[in-house]
């Protein structure tokens, strides 16, 4: 005899006589906002247009701020082509300091906040006051070590409208606040993630602290655009997209270590915001491509310099953001990655899986296939074979192979 349905049986318990789906007109009656919602909708106008008229100045700065619109005067590009000329070798996570330094006073809506390691994330930036029951007025949330209610609350922070809310911690402990960075995603949230010591390099604290396929959840994730940086100007170029994407969140990846400074020319500087580019180009048609984001770009220029002193034809490509790259348009993709060039290594401290879809089932990865372990950053990119020395014996076996 087949079992009747629970639905069916719980409604039967409960006394409740009606279908699926359906709401007694009365109850509905009880629950319908409508009418209400609009005499708050218009109470709120009705007022704000008296407060306006009171406080133009004070207004249009508010709306301003509800419609997630940047102030004209903000002096992005400035910034990034400051950043160029300083030519600073610094750590990614030092540079966006300076970013914020630069930023905070220019945008008063900014929100900032880290789960209790803000000297580590170095998010506290010069301007900053945290918030408190006496002091309401601040721009900066200590949350404690509680990564997913951050997570949660800037959330909220970003529904609400009027402000853009940034959080910190370190890339592992986006475990924590998965649920919350794929809700915001989801939920086309302009948030903005400040996640730090981003590979094998933070060092001593080891294979539970270093970070591995955090870095591909984080890519595969829709609507979530992240940003790995190679040095301060594309930390700084980094910071700008994220300000100027409303459609959703955005992750910036930054080192603990010293990144050096990349030379580039006025346009390279520009196709930064398109997610990959050229970084290190070879007199006509490469041979060989290497891709690169972060600490690694730098072993990448090495290795193109000194495989380019023995005669090879090579192109180093930086790649921050690939999502960014990818919703490029052909022409611009295959300009950078050139279909017909097959040989192609990627170099990242990370899970080399992910870099497949650039390099084909054919080309190399120079990264992780495991945990890290405890030991000084240099030692450990030397151990697991992340060094120029390594990225080049790749290359070169690839280059020697008959289809390459």
């Amino acid at each position: 005899m087949p079992r009747r349905g629970t639905g069916a049986a719980a409604r039967e318990r409960l006394n409740w006589p009606h279908a699926p789906f359906h709401i007694p007109e009365d109850i509905y009656q009880g629950w319908d906002a409508t009418e209400h919602g609009a005499e708050r909708e218009a109470d709120w106008n009705a007022r704000f247009e008296r407060y306006a008229a009171a406080y133009p100045e004070q207004a249009r700065e508010l709306k301003r701020r509800l419609k997630g619109e940047l102030p004209s005067e903000l002096s992005s590009l400035t910034m990034i082509e400051q950043a160029q000329a300083s030519g600073e070798t610094v750590a990614s996570r030092k540079a966006s300091l300076a970013c914020l330094n630069e930023l905070g006073p220019q945008l008063p809506e900014l929100l900032g906040g880290s789960a209790d390691l803000a000297p580590s994330n170095l998010t506290f930036w010069d301007g900053a006051k945290p918030i408190s029951a006496d002091a309401p007025d601040g721009n900066y949330l200590n949350y404690g070590v509680r990564e997913f209610g951050m997570g949660a609350i800037i959330n909220g922070i970003a529904a609400h409208g009027g402000f853009i809310p940034y959080g910190a911690t370190f890339l592992i402990f986006m475990e924590y606040m998965r649920n919350a960075v794929r809700m915001a995603a989801l939920m086309g949230h302009r948030t903005i993630y400040v996640f730090t010591h981003d590979s094998i390099g933070l060092g001593e604290d080891g294979p539970t602290h270093q970070p591995i396929e955090q870095l591909t959840s984080l890519r595969t994730t829709p609507n979530l655009s992240t940003w790995r940086p190679c040095d301060a100007v594309e930390t700084t170029a980094a910071w700008d997209a994220a300000l100027k994407r409303q459609a959703g969140p955005t992750a910036l990846v930054l080192s603990r270590q010293n990144l050096p400074h990349q030379a580039r020319t006025k346009p390279q500087l520009a196709e930064i915001q398109r997610g990959g580019y050229v970084l290190k180009d070879c007199a006509g048609t490469p041979e060989l491509i290497l891709i690169a984001t972060g600490s690694e770009v730098a072993l990448a220029v090495d290795a193109a310099h000194e495989l380019g002193q023995a005669g090879r034809a090579v192109r180093v490509v930086s790649m921050p953001s690939t999502d960014t790259f990818d919703a490029q348009d052909t022409a611009y993709r295959e300009s950078v990655l050139p279909a017909e060039v097959k040989a192609r290594v990627a170099v990242e401290a990370g899970h080399a899986d992910y870099w497949y879809k650039y390099v084909g089932l054919e080309g190399r990865i120079v990264g992780m296939r495991s945990y890290g372990e405890s030991g000084k950053a240099g030692d450990l990119f030397q151990h697991f074979g992340i060094t120029v020395e390594h990225l080049k014996a790749e290359a070169e076996q690839l280059l020697a192979e008959p289809n390459a």
